[in-house]
């Protein structure tokens, strides 16, 4: 691996694949695309889809300095505030229509989190306050509408009156907390920390470290348990090796970002447990791919392309936290090789959602939904950049690339 495959990779493949999805004419992007990359003019916006793809132009313009990039970020920026925010109850919608009118308007602290990630870019990318004045009200939203004695609940009605979580919930369970959202809780208020320095937002961040490490890993299986009730009774016999891999990295980064050493120690445990474990198994050795996930013991084959994305940057994260390990380092190569060979889109640039056990994509997969962005991929390509400019450990750290 070397920087230079994921930077081309980035900036002939996915940044021209997403420009072509700005809607010039009704804002924003579009919201879905077929396997052909053909766009469905009248399809509903996600609000996660767009913030991430805020986050993205933001993040991308931070590493390249291209004015195009932040040209675009400005796009996504301007339908957000304009079209996903409720002037009334305050938070972002789940989801607008084609033309920006409210399609869905429940409030999730998942989406919420996901604008205030993007906002909290986008402000490092362009020092406007009302970005960071934006994100701070979503951070209070959250603190405010979305947190209980016991950590974060999830679903809402429009005036954050309690809802059922099944957005968030899959496999049969319906959840009072996920993993899932706790781990993109943290990672917005990283990316708000970062941006601001805030003290209220760093002791955010570790009550949800505690959270984790209490709560949500477990020790023995060095896992995190994924579907939750509201006392963090686990739901599901079930391992993300996705998620968990993704958690090491991203839990990595919060601490390096937060600069507290006690609770970098304290956290040490469980990053390295959590890499540990997604490695032994949850790696498909015969293909060299991450598996998504085991559930009630059973091993589900399928590749899924956010999955391997995040085996890449937490695998190479492993091997910068101890270069003896040399395995870390070999399966991110490994996920990398199959990625290039098998999960993108020769034709268009963009990744299969989905690869069977015999390493072909389904037909039929659409390139662009409400969960299908260049969250993942773009971000992996960027991390690696990075890491893959560097000599040490400590310049590795993402609060100092920057």
């Amino acid at each position: 691996m070397n920087k230079n495959e994921f930077q081309a990779h980035l900036a002939n493949d996915i940044i021209p694949f997403w420009n072509k999805m700005k809607d010039g004419e009704n804002g924003g992007f579009y919201g879905y695309a077929d396997s052909n990359g053909v766009p469905d003019k009248n399809s509903v916006k996600g609000v996660i889809l767009h913030s991430r793809i805020l986050w993205f132009y933001s993040s991308a313009y931070l590493l390249l300095h291209q004015s195009g990039l932040l040209e675009m970020a400005e796009h996504a920026y301007r339908f957000l505030i304009e079209h996903c925010f409720d002037s009334r109850y305050g938070g972002v919608y789940w989801s607008v229509n084609s033309d920006g009118s409210v399609a869905d308007d429940s409030k999730h602290t998942y989406c919420q989190a996901f604008a205030l990630y993007a906002l909290s870019a986008y402000y490092r990318a362009c020092r406007k306050t009302e970005a960071l004045q934006s994100a701070y009200s979503l951070y209070h939203i959250i603190e405010e509408n979305c947190k209980d004695g016991g950590g974060y609940l999830e679903a809402f009605h429009r005036d954050f009156s309690p809802a059922s979580n099944e957005k968030l919930s899959e496999n049969g369970v319906l959840a009072d907390r996920t993993m899932n959202t706790l781990l993109h809780v943290m990672e917005a208020y990283t990316e708000l920390y970062r941006a601001d320095g805030l003290k209220e937002a760093g002791d955010s961040l570790r009550y949800i470290l505690q959270l984790f490490e209490q709560k949500v890993y477990n020790k023995e299986k060095q896992i995190c348990d994924v579907f939750f009730d509201k006392e963090y009774h686990s739901l599901i016999e079930m391992e993300s090796y996705g998620h968990d891999i993704e958690a090491s990295w991203l839990i990595d980064r919060c601490c390096e970002v937060l600069g507290d050493n006690v609770y970098s120690a304290k956290m040490q445990p469980l990053i390295d447990g959590l890499a540990a474990g997604a490695l032994v198994h949850g790696m498909d050795t015969a293909v060299g791919a991450l598996n998504n996930e085991c559930v009630n013991k059973t091993i589900g084959r399928q590749k899924i392309w956010w999955v391997q994305a995040e085996a890449v940057t937490g695998f190479y994260n492993a091997y910068l936290r101890d270069r003896s390990k040399s395995e870390y380092l070999e399966a991110a190569e490994s996920v990398w090789e199959f990625i290039r060979l098998t999960v993108i889109d020769k034709n268009s640039g963009e990744w299969f959602e989905s690869i069977s056990e015999n390493k072909t994509a389904a037909l039929n997969q659409p390139l662009v939904h409400l969960w299908k962005c260049p969250y993942h991929n773009g971000r992996m390509c960027m991390e690696m950049i990075q890491r893959l400019s560097q000599t040490t450990r400590k310049g590795d750290s993402y609060a100092d690339a920057r």
